[in-house]
């Protein structure tokens, strides 16, 4: 029974790394750029929801809103000011990896001299009671935050599967020049999947602060990296692959906190990627693909 508790909470966190890993797919799945600023872009909503609600006073409803537009508005931003130019350009992939950890490590500086380095605390939003199924006790934030993450995958899959919108970032995806040459502002639909990942991203934060309570500017390096790992290990550019690799590795880290001990949690996380990477590189829904050489 404990075993099935600790893997329902695992399941819970999984949701936020879902939430993040489906905004790395889609960048990745668009132009092939890992943007390792994603998981800063949780840091950045989570410190909007705390000036709108905790100095501002903004209702929850208006503090979700504002969190959600103004995390894709800076997702834009980001795009615009540090990545365009260099996609334009076709410089090594090198190049934007780089720009992107500088992109980060940039918010996390940012963020600390503004708000300095100490936790802010947060109210839980949602206080719902638990739920019991066959005997297990199921908290609130657990349901609310896999239901959301299901919401946003099923939402996500038919913007990009039944839309013109999706189209246009399908051909994108294929073949750039080509989709160029059928009238389609390749521009505008990088940016719009900057936007729209950025916004998946403001929602995590939501769930981030209703599980944890607290923010801090660097909470956004480690989530990152982990929704990486996600994302890697679902296939990184398929959306149901980064919910399912955020699930699965949600559900590692709760079992391996309950049965062997806290501090490993991060090694098993990072121990997952070193494996999926020698074993099965295109991940568990990714597909193979061959290079031209």
């Amino acid at each position: 029974m404990d075993f099935i508790v600790q893997v329902v909470n695992g399941l819970g966190m999984g949701s936020i790394y879902a939430l993040v890993a489906l905004g790395y797919s889609m960048v990745y799945g668009i132009v092939q750029l890992i943007n390792f600023a994603h998981g800063d872009i949780i840091m950045v909503a989570a410190y909007i929801i705390f000036i709108s609600m905790m100095m501002m006073g903004l209702p929850l409803w208006a503090a979700i809103l504002l969190c959600v537009v103004l995390s894709a508005l800076v997702g834009m931003l980001i795009e615009r000011v540090a990545y365009r130019r260099l996609l334009v350009r076709n410089v090594p992939r090198i190049s934007l990896l780089i720009t992107a950890i500088g992109v980060s490590i940039f918010l996390q500086n940012l963020f600390q001299l503004i708000f300095g380095s100490d936790a802010k605390p947060m109210q839980k939003f949602f206080d719902l009671p638990a739920l019991s199924v066959f005997g297990v006790s199921i908290t609130s934030t657990t349901i609310l935050n896999i239901v959301t993450s299901v919401i946003m995958m099923i939402c996500l899959q038919l913007l990009v599967g039944r839309t013109r919108m999706g189209k246009a970032m399908r051909a994108t995806s294929e073949d750039a020049g080509a989709a160029k040459l059928m009238g389609i502002n390749t521009n505008h639909i990088i940016a719009l999947t900057f936007a729209i990942g950025s916004a998946l991203a403001g929602v995590g934060a939501v769930l981030y602060c209703n599980t944890y309570q607290q923010i801090k500017p660097i909470m956004g390096s480690m989530l990152g990296l982990k929704a990486f790992v996600a994302a890697v290990l679902g296939g990184i550019g398929s959306i149901p692959g980064a919910m399912l690799g955020g699930y699965i590795l949600g559900a590692a880290e709760g079992l391996t906190t309950s049965f062997i001990s806290s501090n490993l949690t991060d090694a098993v996380v990072f121990g997952i990627l070193i494996l999926v990477l020698l074993f099965k590189p295109a991940g568990l829904l990714g597909k193979n693909v061959r290079e031209k050489v």
